[in-house]
């Protein structure tokens, strides 16, 4: 078997990043020539939800992997609507998960603040997240720059997205595939912060919509309904709404656009053009790109990580949440609901 190290050693800083099939087709390594299959993917879970100390890493073939740039995000590259998402937020439930950045392989886990796990109040008629939340792999919100359809530099996460699709709850680390059908353009913090609305490709609504236009006729009030959910989901935090750039949705044109565009700064991110300041760029799927490459095979022993789950039970959440808090008429909290929420 040729090795990939030439590769590796002819890479410029301008080299394309190929996927793993079309690396493994040019070094003549017919070992490695299969496509991303999800189905090799596996999860590896340690310590206990609710927690600071949970983790949960994506595993393929057992070893662990990057939710966030060893997922590719265009099953097919020729249909730039079509992209794979990872779900750290599952439908209907209120922590608040992220992908951890600073860390080797980029783990999910449990948003903190004051070393306490954050968690979304549900605010009526919601039951906290109404739709599964989660990321675009192989997507960076350059936070270098200021981007052209905001003016605001990026809030330096992979971008976010949103599955609309009612066929079932999803789980954290699921990996899914999503047509996209809108954005919305969220200020958050004076960064931008797209809000990426798809469906569920095996949802059987996707095959009648793919626009927000189709999804009004067809589940009529539920954009709109979105919509103000991300307008007024920090209120009990903040006391002000989010800010949404135009007051509008874009389309899902504008949309694909905007994620080919976060694909392209992902991709100097990764090959070392733009600084990653504390983002571990570890990855497993490039092996022309030197600079951040490294074999899945080494991952575990080269960065410390746990050999296998170690699952325990989940702490218990804060009573607090376990309630609905109601907004008056212009989305802010009624008196009697104010409360200290993180």
């Amino acid at each position: 078997m040729r090795s990939l190290l030439p590769l590796c050693l002819l890479n410029l800083a301008i080299a394309p990043v190929y996927s793993a099939a079309t690396v493994a087709a040019k070094a003549g390594d017919k070992a490695v020539t299969k496509e991303f299959d999800v189905k090799s993917l596996t999860l590896r879970e340690v310590g206990a939800r609710n927690t600071v100390d949970w983790r949960v890493w994506l595993e393929q073939d057992g070893n662990v992997i990057s939710f966030w740039h060893d997922i590719p995000l265009y099953p097919d590259e020729k249909q730039s609507n079509i992209v794979n998402i990872y779900i750290e937020i599952p439908r209907w439930t209120d922590a608040k998960i992220e992908t951890k950045r600073d860390k080797p392989m980029n783990p999910i886990f449990h948003d903190d603040k004051d070393d306490l796990p954050r968690y979304v109040a549900s605010v009526w008629p919601h039951k906290s997240y109404p739709f599964l939340y989660g990321s675009l792999p192989q997507t960076w919100e350059n936070s270098n720059i200021k981007h052209n359809f905001t003016g605001y530099v990026g809030d330096n996460d992979p971008m976010d997205v949103v599955d609309i699709s009612a066929i079932d709850p999803g789980y954290v680390g699921q990996v899914r595939t999503v047509k996209i059908l809108g954005a919305i353009p969220m200020i958050d913090d004076e960064t931008t912060d797209w809000k990426v609305i798809g469906i569920n490709v095996n949802d059987p609504l996707s095959q009648l919509v793919n626009n927000l236009d189709d999804l009004e006729k067809y589940r009529p009030g539920l954009p709109q309904t979105f919509y103000d959910w991300f307008t007024y989901y920090k209120v009990l935090r903040s006391g002000q709404l989010n800010v949404i750039y135009g007051n509008k949705f874009q389309d899902a044109k504008t949309a694909s656009e905007i994620v080919g565009e976060s694909h392209g700064f992902w991709k100097d991110l990764v090959s070392g053009k733009e600084k990653p300041g504390k983002i571990v760029i570890s990855q497993t799927s490039q092996p022309t790109i030197c600079k951040s490459y490294v074999s899945s095979k080494d991952t575990t022993k080269q960065f410390d990580l746990p050999k296998k789950s170690d699952i325990k039970p989940a702490a218990p959440r804060p009573e607090k949440y376990n309630k609905w808090f109601y907004l008056d008429e212009n989305f802010q909290p009624l008196p009697e609901q104010v409360i200290d929420v993180d």
